[in-house]
């Protein structure tokens, strides 16, 4: 009630002549003072930077509800130049425009004029900006310079993306980063950890002014496909997709990928160091003989061998962990352990180069690039970009592939079923805008809002005699007949992505597994075993298949018979000295073996770690 009181009391000193609350100003985030009238001097502020008299650098927002005005000329903000709009009109005349295409003015002209002015995100809450020149009105304060500056780097070079879905959009924008191409010129004189390269790559049909003007047709990241929609023998059915085998025996989608390893001699605290050699056979942990074949005199592999997993790439000795072993016959000798580099489990290829150097610490360091052909296969995925993607479910050869009735056969079949629930429109806008650009020869601009229109592509179709919707009557190439609808055939830029199933592709019979649980280990890298999770576990329940559940969580991975006493329940262990079983408490318990997951005797050491005794009743099997 109070407040109330006090808010009526403030109108009424207001109403009755006195003065009106003063506007805080803030220069930077710091209160530097008052004014009377906040509005006016944000106006007049903002007059005299487009004049020139005040910095373009600064930027001035008013907040109405608060009254307080924000003077920000610190460094670190983001800013974006808009087109100032005066009374319903553009300060970029056509005049000006002439005179900078001209080049007798430039970009800072036409800040100095006050045509163009830098905004903050502050400043940006107060102004109501236009698309197009077109949307204008009289409250508008200024103009985008081009729509399409809206998008950030990624989405701003994707075809059509106004026409597609925003959740595709993002989709495509992760998969444009994964797409592979020439990411350096240089990359043969380079040592990245892991690289890969497209063999052909090509610039798109279908083009955005960024595009060009960033310069990624020199670093282009994929290849015009022709691609058919259309289901074909349901090898392509969800997001699978088909692939001509021809076309990618002439070359098509085909990558190199480079993976380098790297070892050094390194020093130990005592004056020892490791030492590049091919290990003599009394090393301790010596492979066979064949796993050290490329080696040369220095302990290095030579470039151009071919080598497979386990094979040594450059060998090593060092030093023992303790500098005197005592061996079987009790004579005390030093005994090198072999630590040389070696190519995991599932890996292989040629080696490409080798490089000698030094470290940071000046110690000798060898680095190995070793290449690998990867021709695209079944389980490879490409994407287009529309956020499409898909795995090759087939690889079928060309003959058997549908073909038009001039013998056109597409490079890739995707299922139609893609298209109306995803709602990428820009994806089926950029086939028929590539197939007219194959006919008319000049690429066509897919640029979001000012892009070649629908309606221009479909005339460049009808001037060179084809339908204007892109479709065509196709002849199955394993019948020979005619398909009986109409399907939709384009031209369309496709990216090889970098999940390649060959780096992926993983399994195993027996293998390693861990110390501490006596399971499996996990990962591709360690040779680990698949996990058989708790959902498929549950598939087992509902089936019934217990003996099956059994089999996967149990004998295959952590089985382990253990002792226990039927007197007190408590694990015991046999002591091969006096060959007898022994309980740890009970001087003469009975002592049973128990087949257990060893994952549960280790819990049993857990709690027992608690204070706590678990016990286990033990009982015949009915």
């Amino acid at each position: 009630m109070k407040l109330k009181r006090k808010k009526i009391k403030r109108k009424k000193k207001i109403a009755e002549g006195e003065q009106a609350p003063k506007t805080s100003v803030y220069l930077n985030g710091r209160l530097i003072g008052f004014h009377e009238n906040g509005e006016a001097l944000v106006a007049e502020l903002r007059a005299r930077r487009r004049m020139g008299s005040i910095s373009p650098e600064v930027n001035f927002h008013y907040n109405k509800k608060t009254n307080d005005l924000f003077i920000n000329a610190d460094s670190g903000r983001s800013r974006r130049p808009y087109i100032v709009v005066e009374n319903g009109q553009s300060r970029l005349t056509p005049v000006l425009l002439e005179q900078l295409k001209r080049g007798e003015i430039t970009w800072r002209s036409l800040v100095k004029l006050g045509v163009i002015e830098y905004l903050d995100a502050e400043e940006e809450e107060e102004a109501y900006i236009a698309l197009k020149e077109s949307d204008i009105t009289p409250e508008h304060t200024h103009l985008e310079i081009d729509p399409v500056s809206i998008f950030g780097v990624t989405v701003s070079i994707l075809p059509y993306p106004e026409y597609n879905s925003s959740p595709r959009i993002t989709m495509a924008c992760a998969m444009a980063k994964q797409s592979l191409g020439t990411y350096s010129v240089n990359f043969n004189m380079r040592n990245d950890s892991r690289a890969h390269i497209l063999y052909y790559p090509q610039q798109p049909l279908v083009q955005t002014q960024p595009y060009r003007l960033l310069g990624f047709a020199e670093r282009a990241a994929g290849q015009n496909f022709i691609v058919a929609i259309t289901s074909s023998y349901g090898y392509n059915i969800g997001d699978a997709v088909v692939m001509n085998k021809n076309a990618i025996d002439r070359g098509l989608g085909r990558s190199v990928f480079f993976k380098s390893h790297e070892t050094e001699e390194r020093r130990y605290p005592g004056g020892q160091k490791d030492t590049f050699e091919i290990p003599p056979p009394t090393t301790n942990g010596y492979r066979e003989e064949k796993a050290y074949r490329f080696l040369g005199e220095d302990g290095i592999i030579s470039p151009e061998c071919e080598v497979e997993a386990k094979d040594v790439l450059v060998g090593k000795t060092s030093p023992p962990r303790f500098l005197e072993e005592i061996t079987v016959f009790g004579v005390i000798e030093e005994k090198k352990r072999e630590s040389s580099l070696v190519l995991k489990s599932g890996e292989g290829g040629i080696v490409d180069s080798v490089m000698l150097t030094d470290s940071l610490a000046g110690t000798k360091m060898v680095k190995v690039r070793v290449r690998s052909i990867k021709i695209p296969e079944i389980g490879d995925k490409f994407a287009s970009r529309h956020g499409q993607k898909g795995v090759i479910g087939l690889l079928r050869p060309q003959e058997d592939m549908p073909f038009t009735a001039s013998g056109i056969c597409p490079d890739l079949i995707i299922n139609p079923h893609a298209i109306p629930s995803r709602m990428t429109v820009g994806h089926l806008l950029e086939m028929l805008g590539g197939k007219a650009a194959c006919y008319s020869g000049k690429f066509v601009d897919g640029t979001a809002f000012t892009g070649d229109r629908e309606e221009d592509i479909r005339k460049i179709m009808k001037e060179y005699g084809f339908d204007e919707f892109g479709e065509e009557i196709l002849y199955d190439g394993i019948s020979g007949q005619a398909i009986k609808s109409k399907i939709f055939i384009g031209v369309i830029y496709y990216q090889k992505l970098h999940h390649l199933v060959s780096n992926k592709m993983h399994v195993r019979s027996r293998g390693p597994v861990q110390l501490l649980t006596h399971q499996p280990t996990e990962g591709r890298s360690r040779e680990g075993g698949l996990r058989f999770g708790e959902m498929e576990r549950d598939c087992l329940i509902g089936y019934g298949a217990s003996m099956l559940i059994k089999e996967r969580l149990l004998d295959e991975s952590d089985k382990t018979t253990m002792q226990v006493c039927e007197n007190c329940g408590s694990i015991g262990y046999h002591d091969h000295v006096k060959n007898r079983d022994v309980c740890p408490l009970c001087e003469n318990g009975k002592l049973s073996p128990v087949e257990m997951s060893y994952a549960f005797k280790l819990l049993l050491d857990e709690i027992q770690s608690l204070g706590i005794f678990p016990r286990l009743i033990l009982r015949d099997r009915a």
